[in-house]
């Protein structure tokens, strides 16, 4: 299965293992759990899912490299006790708790989460002196004498003998109790990952061209040649920071994220046409509707690459817009009830506190909240740009009512609210322009290419990327909905035309 079955094969066993009776026991007790057996080809997204689904369901995460542990620090180091048998005392071999059994409680104690999940990586490279007390974990779910927290689910990973030379196979007994979930690379899976990760829009355009590129593992002479997505994702992130810092990206960086020379080689080729092609053609000169009949002429022209990746181009940039807009959508939602909050401290008559008191309250509460949920994993990153944006903007309000000496409630709301109002302006007025760029992208591709596959690309993409089909679902495009709609009903005509030509065939 791909990653993203093997994502919901996971959460679905979680939610069952968290699922209680009406006595507020858990239907499956710790001996009947079995813990999840992840295996998979390494960069390919294993340790990600866990942290999604830890976000999603509001539960709990421990992770651990079991390659980092020995015998000791998992089971614990011995302790001598005396304890009496028949009236004799006798010398007893105890254990003190394991690292990873009090790393549990202490993250429970922490965060207030007393569920979760505890996942083991590398679970099945563990010492031989180690092996033992893992079939014993797998079965019980404790490390010597002490067992994990109830509501603590196992999940444990691991790559297949071919990629690391250190994995021992498990036998029939170990299989026996572990749920076995064996993941494949899936380009198409990774592709929806990438777009919400925002992965620079070279990459997933050169591997929409490529996709055999897209994860490969080979031996030879001087060892193993590979590409991961997980190398894929790295790179990416250095590609943005590069351009960032106006350093120029070469074959030499991309080697070291993409160890196949020829796969670096070739996209660092692919890479310096990706930006000459967004130069020559002036893309947000598209996108305002500033292009002439040379432009359209050479895409015209174009060979089928550099007409995809003009495309991407395209719809990339238009969809970071989008992201744009959605984003302060989001962190104004936040806000929104922040104020509401802020708005009733203002009219409350018993409160003696001034406006800036207030605030700074109000300031104090969220950060020590954020940092708490921060600190602990408990935020995805777009959560928290949504928090982070939301604490800049109320640190900004305290720091202007500070300046301004205003202490009076009233006042101090009144001008708070002022702020805000500012920032819906803003957005209302970015939707609008976006909305704009979106309809010249349609009429540059209608007037270049008419409605063929360039326009069926450019409709299946925005349906298919997670923030223009919100954006539109949200905001509307009659360009998008017309044209949908039109390609459709091609598809389908080409469709009964299929179908009735192999009637024809069936009567000859």
């Amino acid at each position: 299965m791909n990653i993203k079955q093997a994502k919901t094969e996971v959460e679905n066993s979680v939610k069952a293992y968290l699922l209680k009776d009406k006595f507020g026991e858990y239907r499956v007790d710790l001996v009947h759990q079995r813990p999840l057996f992840i295996i998979g080809a390494p960069g390919i997204g294993k340790t990600a899912i866990m942290e999604q689904i830890a976000q999603e369901l509001n539960i709990g995460l421990v992770s651990y490299s079991m390659t980092h542990h020995t015998r000791q620090s998992a089971i614990g180091l011995p302790l001598i006790e005396k304890k009496m048998y028949d009236g004799n005392e006798y010398s007893v071999s105890e254990y003190t708790m394991s690292e990873i059994v009090s790393s549990i409680y202490n993250y429970i104690e922490e965060t207030g989460l007393k569920e979760g999940v505890l996942f083991l990586d590398e679970i099945n490279c563990v010492s031989e002196t180690l092996s033992p007390a893992m079939l014993q974990f797998l079965q019980y779910k404790s490390f010597g004498n002490h067992p994990i927290p109830k509501g603590w689910v196992v999940v444990t990973a691991g790559n297949p003998p071919e990629f690391n030379k250190s994995v021992r196979e498990f036998d029939v007994v170990t299989l026996d109790r572990v749920k076995k979930i064996e993941v494949e690379p899936d380009f198409n899976v990774w592709k929806e990952y990438a777009v919400k990760k925002g992965i620079h829009s070279a990459i997933i355009t050169y591997l929409e061209i490529k996709r055999n590129h897209f994860y490969t593992v080979e031996s030879t002479i001087d060892g193993k040649a590979f590409v991961t997505a997980r190398g894929w994702e790295d790179l990416s992130q250095m590609l943005q920071l590069y351009e960032e810092l106006g350093i120029k990206v070469d074959e030499n960086l991309c080697v070291q994220y993409l160890q196949q020379k020829n796969i670096a080689k070739d996209f660092s080729v692919y890479y310096d046409l990706f930006n000459k092609y967004k130069s020559d053609y002036k893309v947000l000169d598209i996108l305002d509707g500033k292009y002439g009949e040379d432009v359209k002429e050479r895409a015209k022209e174009a060979k089928f690459d550099e007409r995809i990746t003009l495309m991407g181009l395209l719809m990339d940039t238009v969809v970071d817009y989008m992201k744009d807009c959605l984003a302060t959508e989001d962190y104004i939602k936040v806000l929104y009830e922040v104020l509401k909050g802020i708005k009733a401290d203002c009219n409350n008559k018993d409160d003696e506190r001034s406006a800036i008191e207030i605030l700074t309250d109000i300031v104090v509460l969220r950060t020590q909240d954020f940092e708490k949920k921060h600190s602990k994993g408990l935020l995805s990153r777009e959560k928290e740009t949504v928090l982070r944006t939301v604490l800049a903007n109320l640190q900004e309000y305290l720091l202007s009512l500070s300046q301004k000496d205003i202490t009076d409630k009233k006042k101090g709301f009144a001008y708070i609210k002022k702020e805000f109002e500012k920032i819906v302006d803003d957005m209302e007025r970015n939707v609008q322009a976006t909305k704009v760029r979106m309809e010249n992208m349609f009429t540059f591709v209608e007037d270049t290419f008419g409605k063929e596959q360039e326009m069926l690309l450019v409709v299946t993409e925005l349906t298919a990327n997670c923030h223009s089909a919100k954006f539109i679902g949200k905001y509307g495009a009659d360009k998008y909905f017309e044209n949908n709609k039109e390609l459709l009903f091609y598809e389908r005509q080409q469709d009964i035309m299929k179908e009735l030509s192999l009637l024809d065939g069936m009567m000859l």
